[in-house]
């Protein structure tokens, strides 16, 4: 069975945030896709050191919530990241924790399916939305859109029950992460996955 796993970037385990993501779950749920909600914003996770400790341990060298997930990161076929709006972009906690979920880890991320949310009160959500996709977007991971961009707004999880566009952008986006999922999987029996180059690697310094 095909598998999700959705990180809520906020603080509050019942927030806006989450109920975005609860509503995406239910369609991968009845898609036949298994899904794990994991409460990232809630914990107390530092950002990357540049030790480069990853490299020879195959892990992050702080041994926490992200060694945790690095392996279901590893076995699931999509990953969608929430995240609230913080002074017009991510929480700083979420992003401290795909900073060192996606550098610390050296399997291959290609064609796994990666979709951003965001929850805002009113603004700063396509600035938060920008940022978190690049972390799909530098690991060859196809990104899943919906029928708006990824967002919910309101301040409480009842607000966000009202907005029902952004409700229905939410359903929307599973189902099309749904279909990219399965649509690769079977790309993937008939003609393997595309060749990736990895030899050049360019640091812009003018040696004359």
């Amino acid at each position: 069975m095909a598998k999700v796993i959705l990180l809520n970037g906020s603080p509050h385990a019942n927030g806006c945030t989450a109920t975005a993501l609860e509503e995406m779950m239910k369609i991968f749920e009845a898609e036949g896709i298994e899904t794990e909600l994991i409460h990232v914003g809630n914990k107390s996770i530092r950002g990357c050191i540049s030790c480069g400790q990853c490299s020879k341990n195959g892990k992050c060298v702080f041994n926490d919530l992200v060694n945790e997930v690095a392996p279901k990161f590893e076995a699931a076929d999509g990953i969608v990241v929430g995240s609230p709006v913080y002074y017009g972009g991510p929480n700083g906690t979420i992003l401290s924790f795909m900073d060192r979920l996606f550098y610390s880890t050296s399997f291959s991320k290609q064609m796994k399916v990666g979709a951003a949310v965001v929850s805002c009160r009113r603004g700063g959500n396509t600035a938060t939305f920008d940022v978190l996709n690049k972390y799909f977007t530098i690991s060859s991971m196809p990104v899943a859109s919906s029928t708006y961009w990824n967002q919910v707004h309101g301040f409480t999880a009842d607000d966000v029950r009202k907005d029902l566009e952004g409700l229905q952008t939410m359903r929307n986006l599973a189902r099309n992460m749904a279909f990219m999922i399965r649509a690769i999987a079977d790309a993937k029996e008939k003609y393997g996955y595309p060749e990736q180059e990895r030899g050049c690697f360019t640091s812009f310094v003018d040696g004359k």
